[in-house]
């Protein structure tokens, strides 16, 4: 908690500065800067190999600390040299404004009051209003792209992930970041967030003028490298992130209260369990062989489910029942194809009784899925309305 009696007195013992990466954006640093030295002098710019007039406008500035990279390396580069230098002088916190003139620097007062009202365990992000006249919509739905995945390796719901306004607490963050373009600002943010930093949105204000604002955000390599990235975070969440969090929970609640709270969900509806269930089950069963895990607690995340009794019951197909399961479904396959070959009895299922009723079993298990699937989640909803009324 930081304790000051008004925004001027409090922006140097915070020990809050400004860092502002910039590439080319001439037209646009002045303006920025001067904003900026309005409210601090605390001012890092790194500039990122620019090959216009940047240098000389930023040697008009000989109070603000300028570092200069020969070539351009990409903003999440730029970013980790300036977390660096300010960890280095001393900052406890960084505000990150782009200098492409869309921020407006009287918004860090909303950043300095944000923090004071916290403990100092935060990471505030700036929520633009993405829904006003000339903001591009591919701007809108990358947006919504990134909100969507951050919520999914979180299970945080932010309005705005993607802004570049953003307030870091330089102690807390991790000290090694691995990327070096634009997707350095998920992956900060994500990790910050496993690591239990407060991840919130502050309102902020935002200009997009295309007469004078110069983006450097290639759509087709940076949406590659982001989506990348996701894909390496989604897989940690997975295999270490969700596990690691239902430990935590599991140690610091009684097994009664873990049960009800985390694997059967309290507060969640009786259909959103059977509906739980229910996709539990079919994907047991359905042909999905060495992705039931994966894919039970993915879909439960998307579609907002129960993700334990998800997972819990497309475990189904634990290894007694697999040669029932695969009987079962080459059995059903025989419903929709007149010409299949006979299979007495589940002794015979081996690899080469599968390849031999392969489409038959194909067929069969997806519909033996949907079937088990809603018989699971019509009796469990029976039952838990059964309970709940008792």
């Amino acid at each position: 908690m930081i304790n000051s009696p008004s925004f001027s007195q409090s922006i140097i013992p915070t020990a809050v500065c400004v860092l502002i990466p910039t590439y080319n954006n001439a037209k646009t640093l002045k303006r920025v800067l001067d904003g900026v030295l309005a409210y601090t002098t605390q001012v890092i710019v790194v500039n990122d190999g620019s090959t216009d007039a940047t240098a000389e406008i930023l040697a008009n500035y000989p109070s603000i600390t300028v570092l200069h990279l020969e070539k351009n390396s990409g903003k999440g580069k730029a970013l980790r040299i300036g977390f660096d230098t300010a960890r280095k002088q001393g900052f406890q916190y960084a505000i990150t404004i782009d200098s492409d003139g869309q921020h407006f620097p009287d918004d860090i007062p909303t950043f300095i009051d944000a923090l004071n009202q916290s403990d100092g365990n935060i990471l505030l992000i700036g929520e633009r209003q993405m829904d006003q006249a000339g903001i591009p919509k591919k701007s809108s739905f990358g947006n919504k792209f990134s909100n969507f995945w951050f919520w999914f390796e979180t299970g945080i719901k932010l309005a705005d992930t993607q802004s570049g306004y953003r307030l870091y607490p330089l102690d807390r963050i991790p000290k090694k970041l691995y990327t070096n373009k634009f997707e350095l600002e998920i992956e900060v943010i994500v990790r910050s967030a496993w690591k239990d930093i407060v991840v919130k949105n502050v309102p902020i204000k935002i200009l997009y003028d295309p007469t004078e604002r110069v983006s450097h955000f290639r759509p087709f390599k940076d949406f590659t490298r982001i989506s990348i990235l996701n894909t390496f975070l989604v897989l940690i969440s997975l295999l270490y992130i969700f596990p690691r969090n239902a430990f935590r929970s599991f140690k610091k609640k009684s097994f009664k209260d873990f049960l009800k709270e985390d694997i059967l969900g309290t507060h969640d509806s009786n259909f959103i369990k059977s509906i739980s269930i229910a996709l539990g089950v079919f994907i047991g069963i359905a042909p999905l062989w060495g992705f039931q895990s994966f894919l039970s607690i993915f879909l439960a995340s998307v579609f907002r489910l129960n993700k334990g009794l998800c997972f819990a019951f497309s475990n189904v197909s634990i290894p007694p029942m697999i040669p029932l399961i695969i009987w079962g479904s080459i059995q059903t396959g025989k419903l929709f194809i007149s010409s299949a070959k006979p299979l007495l009895d589940y002794s015979q299922i081996d690899f080469q009784a599968i390849s031999e009723h392969f489409l038959q079993y194909l067929l069969g298990s997806l519909a033996l899925a949907l079937v088990t699937a809603v018989l699971f989640g019509l009796s469990s909803f029976t039952l838990l309305r059964f309970n709940q009324r008792r």
